[in-house]
C-alpha cells in the first residue's frame, strides 16, 4: 500500500484520486493474489518480458462518452485470448502493466499500478479491476507531463525487462506544459519505446469543436512529435466501432515486438508541422 501511494505521489495525483484509486485497487486485488503480485525475489529485480505503460488521455476534450468507449477498449482487450497468447510467446511468458491516467502538466494519475500478468487468468482479473473504478478527467493536455511521469514510473518500478513501451493515446497536441520532444529524447535515449493511439471519433458526447482534430493532422502530429524508438507506431482511431479492435491490435503488437526495426526520426512527410510550435496553442 504505501509502494503504491508513493508511486501516485511521485506522478502529481490528486490526493482524492489517488487514495481513491488505490484503495479500490488493492481491495481488489487482495482477492486476486497472483495477478497483483510480482513475486519478487529477496533480491535483485522481477523480471519480465515487457514494462508497458498505458498512459491514457482523459483531459475535457475526452467527452465522458469518448472516455468510456476508451476505458472500455482496454478492459475488453485484456479480457480477449489474444492478449495471453502474446504473452506466453514471449521468453519468460509474463509482462508487467501500469495504467495512467493523464491531463494537464500536473495530473498524472496511475489507476492501475504494476501489475504482473503471466496467465489469461491474471489478465481477466485486470481487466476486472479497470471496469470497476469510475471515470475521472482533468484540464489541460500535456502529452510532455504524461511522458515525464512514465520516465519515473519505470525508474521506481523494481522490474527488470529487456523492452519498456509507453503507449500514448490522445485527442490532440500537447498545449500545456513543458515541450514534448526533451523527455521524448531522453526515454529514447534510454531505449524506450513511445507508440501512439490518435482519436479522431466523430463528435459525440457535446465535445466543442475546438476540440476536433482532423485525423491526417493527428496522424502526423504522433508520427512527428510523440512516438519513437524501436518499432515505434501509430493505430488510428476514427470509429466508435473500431476501438476496441484497434486496442486489442495494438496491445498484441506491443507485446510481440520486433526489436530489430529501430525508428528514432519522425515517420511523418509533413514538414510543416512544428512539434515546438503546437506545444504552445492554448486550449484545453
Amino acid at each position: 500500500m504505501d509502494d503504491e501511494v508513493q508511486m501516485a505521489r511521485s506522478v502529481g495525483a490528486r490526493p482524492v484520486l489517488r487514495l481513491t484509486g488505490v484503495c479500490l485497487l488493492t481491495l481488489f486485488f487482495a482477492m486476486a493474489p497472483q495477478a497483483h503480485s510480482t513475486n519478487r525475489p529477496a533480491a535483485g529485480l522481477v523480471e519480465v518480458d515487457l514494462q508497458l505503460i498505458l498512459a491514457v488521455d482523459i483531459s475535457p476534450s475526452m467527452s465522458r462518452a469518448e472516455q468510456r468507449v476508451q476505458r472500455d477498449g482496454y478492459v475488453d482487450a485484456f479480457r480477449h485470448a489474444d492478449i495471453a497468447g502474446a504473452i506466453k510467446s514471449g521468453e519468460r511468458g509474463r509482462i508487467a502493466v501500469l495504467y495512467l491516467e493523464w491531463a494537464g502538466p500536473n495530473q498524472q494519475t496511475v489507476i492501475v499500478p504494476w501489475t504482473i500478468i503471466q496467465s489469461r487468468e491474471d489478465a481477466l482479473t485486470l481487466a476486472d479491476g479497470l471496469a470497476a473504478l469510475s471515470l475521472t478527467e482533468g484540464r489541460g493536455t500535456s502529452i510532455s507531463g504524461a511522458l515525464s511521469a512514465a520516465n519515473k514510473l519505470f525508474a521506481n518500478s523494481g522490474l527488470r525487462s529487456p523492452r519498456k513501451v509507453i503507449d500514448v493515446s490522445g485527442d490532440g497536441p500537447n498545449n500545456a506544459g513543458a515541450l514534448v520532444d526533451p523527455i521524448r529524447q531522453v526515454l529514447l535515449a534510454d531505449g524506450v519505446t513511445i507508440n501512439g493511439l490518435p482519436i479522431a471519433l466523430p463528435r459525440i458526447g457535446g465535445v466543442g469543436g475546438f476540440a476536433i482534430y482532423d485525423r491526417s493532422y493527428l496522424e502526423s502530429y504522433f508520427e512527428r512529435c510523440v512516438i519513437g524508438g524501436p518499432d515505434a507506431f501509430t493505430i488510428s482511431v476514427t470509429e466508435t466501432a473500431m476501438f476496441n479492435t484497434a486496442v486489442r491490435r495494438k496491445l498484441v503488437r506491443e507485446i510481440s515486438m520486433n526489436t530489430g526495426r529501430m525508428i528514432y526520426a519522425a515517420l511523418s512527410s509533413d514538414s510543416t508541422l512544428d512539434c515546438n510550435v503546437v506545444a504552445q496553442w492554448p486550449g484545453r
